[in-house]
């Protein structure tokens, strides 16, 4: 009786082995793999949904406010605008082609808001573009995701579908933040990312009057430790960064070239990621031009100081990319003292009669 019971366990066992061994070899371990990642996708998938569609809609009221009667087509087209990178192989006038795109494309979304909307104000118009930009963000992120999940299903490549697995809660993250952001922007509420515009407006002092230098660019004169203070800044309250490269080119050109006058200094100020573990609101100095651009601005910025032999100063304030985005936090409005004191420390370094650029880089979103 216990021989037959033990040559059956070894019967079922060697079955089982088999049976495991042929569905190894068929590659249904990987089939199974691709149904479970892909399920989970697909529930994070809807999220992102969700939040594409609930950005779009939540334009498409901000825009019937404005009296816009169907706005529709309007968010469908400026969500689906896109511009085509420039030729880098030869990289040779390469910011000037980067240049006229960015342009193009600035010229072409307020254009149209310009036809639907005339009778808005300034800072509705930019808040409009504000949040075609994020419902643009937002709709290509889902679009991506649908993309190499059903390209993965297709083809029955599991490496791809678990590496999107894997990366999808960093983009669920961001994807949220972009989502929390659009309500910070309709509001017209300072972000994050204003820091710099607001170490300008408090350097300034609140009855400083702004000189347009450049479009949706502002400088204000002021006095910082008996020194002559230039401050650059995107126009506020409206929901823009404007050009601070073109304007710290163009304010050194007229002060050197025209006026005969001595520019002792430049100073960036800009909001920076952190790194995990960092606090928020801390405040580091460095050299070089501190803005988070592609190139055609920042590169002004440094062009300008190497052909005039200007030192270029850099304060950063330390924020995740979540924080840059939302509401500004109480840490970062802290931090706008400390770098002040840091660019106070700065500009004792040079002579009296020499004067100073101070350029605040960020968005200008209820910073005026």
């Amino acid at each position: 009786m216990s021989s037959t019971i033990t040559d059956w366990i070894n019967a079922i066992s060697q079955l089982a082995f088999l049976i495991v061994f042929l569905l190894l070899f068929l590659g249904f371990n990987q089939r199974f793999q691709i149904y479970i990642s892909s399920r989970n996708i697909k529930l994070k998938l809807n999220i992102l949904e969700k939040m594409a569609l609930d950005s779009q809609n939540k334009t498409i009221n901000f825009l019937k406010g404005l009296g816009l009667e169907k706005p529709e087509p309007v968010v469908e087209r400026g969500i689906n605008y896109f511009v085509i990178d420039p030729v880098n192989v030869e990289p040779t006038d390469i910011i000037k082609r980067m240049d006229i795109l960015f342009k193009t494309r600035e010229d072409r979304i307020e254009g149209l808001l310009e036809q639907v909307v005339p009778k808005a104000s300034k800072v509705e118009k930019s808040i409009a573009v504000t949040a075609l930009e994020i419902a643009s963000a937002l709709t290509l992120v889902f679009k991506y995701v649908r993309h190499y999940l059903i390209t993965g299903q297709k083809t029955n490549n599991w490496i791809l579908i678990m590496q999107l697995e894997m990366i999808l809660p960093m983009l669920i993250k961001q994807a949220e933040a972009y989502s929390k952001a659009l309500d910070v922007f309709l509001e017209g509420k300072p972000v994050g990312d204003g820091a710099g515009p607001l170490t300008v407006f408090k350097l300034a002092g609140p009855n400083a009057q702004p000189v347009e230098i450049v479009k949706d660019t502002v400088y204000f004169e002021t006095i910082i430790e008996n020194r002559k203070a230039y401050l650059i800044k995107a126009s506020g309250p409206e929901s823009n960064v404007g050009h601070p490269g073109f304007a710290v080119e163009s304010l050194l050109n007229k002060l050197v070239n025209e006026e005969g006058k001595k520019v002792g200094m430049i100073i960036t100020v800009d909001a920076a990621l952190k790194l995990e573990g960092e606090p928020t609101g801390e405040v580091t100095e460095g050299a070089g031009a501190a803005i988070g651009d592609v190139g055609p601005e920042k590169i002004r910025i440094e062009r300008a100081a190497a052909n005039y032999g200007i030192p270029l100063h850099a304060i950063i304030v330390k924020m995740s990319m979540e924080e840059a985005i939302l509401t500004m936090k109480k840490e970062i409005v802290d931090a706008i003292d400390k770098v002040t004191e840091r660019i106070k420390e700065l500009v004792k370094n040079i002579p009296e009669d020499s004067i100073i650029i101070i350029a605040g880089i960020g968005n200008s979103c209820g910073i005026r």
